[in-house]
């Protein structure tokens, strides 16, 4: 068993967000192992709490004293309700997992006022894995459980991308035209790590503009998709407005990535490599409370950073090249960040093996870089 570091407040209610996969189900029956366990992707649980929410409290005796989980709350949001009256009437502590956030912030305001905190789950990390860690095997497979602790990642893969379309946006009736969508979510790999275009993104699928900006919106709310935003504390360039892209995990990505005969090799790594250590950092932000802000770096003459982690553990410039072989080209956008922001610290992640420092940045190597992160950053 692989120790999460899914963190959580051991005397308040709480909601445990993360994709399908992710391993929230079973973390929390291990972690909570005398506690009462809902789970509404059960057909029966589902209909009957559906029918009639307040059912909830006749399935905690009255001399329960520990938690109580309710799996894929986000399926019924009127128990939300319930729970709110149990956790002020009973003083009962609540786990609660969901995939979506979209009803979860709409029924469940009540709740987010302080009354339940906010966690959230990730794919695996390196963190977690240590000496389980395969660098090559978690830019093939991605990070979530079985998909890289499985045999079969590839069916896996394509299994859980099905259940998604199937459940979470048929099922839910958020997309009336699934062709679209899945036409849509190709489209959308081209754009990973990069800054959104959505009128060519729009014109690849053959789908609406404005249309092509809600499934945008609807892959964050299902968990599948992060944004970051354009660093412009005090900017003294002109920047670009637009935000970066990434589905949340390197091996959902390539399963929808489509391969021609004229992809090279490095047009798939080079996403993946960056969507790995965009993985780690995310995740390391949240589970080791280092509340960095995250975003990226890029002028109206195209020169980019990576990652841009600004905090009160300091201010950092990341750029990730999946190159063993590092030019002098590599090093550009650090420098000029440094011109803006002289007090950031500069590192240069690559594919290569030579821990150094070129040019007063220093230089890492991916899979040193992915397991000790913290040393860094």
């Amino acid at each position: 068993m692989i120790a999460r570091k899914f963190r959580y407040p051991t005397k308040h209610s709480f909601f445990l967000l993360g994709p399908r996969g992710t391993g929230k189900s079973y973390f929390i029956k291990n972690e909570f192992k005398n506690s009462i366990y809902v789970n509404l992707l059960v057909d029966q649980t589902y209909q009957s709490l559906l029918a009639n929410p307040s059912r909830l409290t006749d399935l905690i005796p009255d001399n329960h004293k520990s938690w109580v989980m309710i799996d894929e709350i986000q399926k019924i949001p009127p128990l939300l309700d319930e729970v709110h009256h149990l956790i002020e009437e009973r003083k009962l502590k609540f786990v609660l997992t969901g995939s979506s956030s979209r009803k979860l912030r709409s029924a469940g305001v009540n709740l987010l006022a302080g009354r339940a905190y906010m966690q959230h789950a990730f794919p695996l990390t390196a963190l977690e894995l240590g000496s389980r860690f395969d660098l090559k095997r978690a830019l093939k497979t991605g990070l979530l459980p079985e998909a890289y602790l499985g045999e079969d990642y590839r069916s896996y893969l394509a299994a859980y991308i099905a259940a998604y379309l199937r459940e979470e946006v048929q099922q839910e009736g958020l997309v009336r035209n699934l062709g679209s969508f899945s036409r849509f979510l190709e489209a959308a790999s081209f754009s990973q790590g990069q800054v959104l275009n959505y009128s060519n993104i729009s014109a690849d699928c053959a789908v609406e503009r404005k249309t092509v900006n809600n499934f945008f919106d609807l892959l964050q709310d299902l968990l599948l998709a992060h944004t970051l935003d354009v660093f412009a504390l005090r900017a003294k360039r002109e920047l670009i407005k637009h935000r970066k892209f990434y589905f949340f995990d390197v091996g959902v990505f390539n399963q929808l990535r489509p391969r021609g005969p004229l992809d090279s090799e490095e047009e798939i790594r080079g996403p993946s490599v960056e969507t790995l250590v965009y993985q780690e950092l995310l995740a390391r932000n949240e589970y080791l409370d280092w509340n960095y802000k995250i975003n990226f770096w890029h002028t109206r003459d195209h020169i980019e950073v990576d990652f841009i982690l600004y905090g009160e553990r300091g201010f950092h410039a990341i750029e990730v090249k999946s190159s063993s072989r590092l030019r002098d080209t590599d090093f550009d956008g650090l420098l000029e960040f440094k011109k803006d922001y002289p007090k950031a610290k500069l590192f240069l992640i690559y594919g290569g093996t030579e821990q150094k420092v070129i040019k007063n940045v220093q230089v890492i190597p991916l899979g040193h870089f992915l397991l000790h992160a913290e040393k860094w950053v």
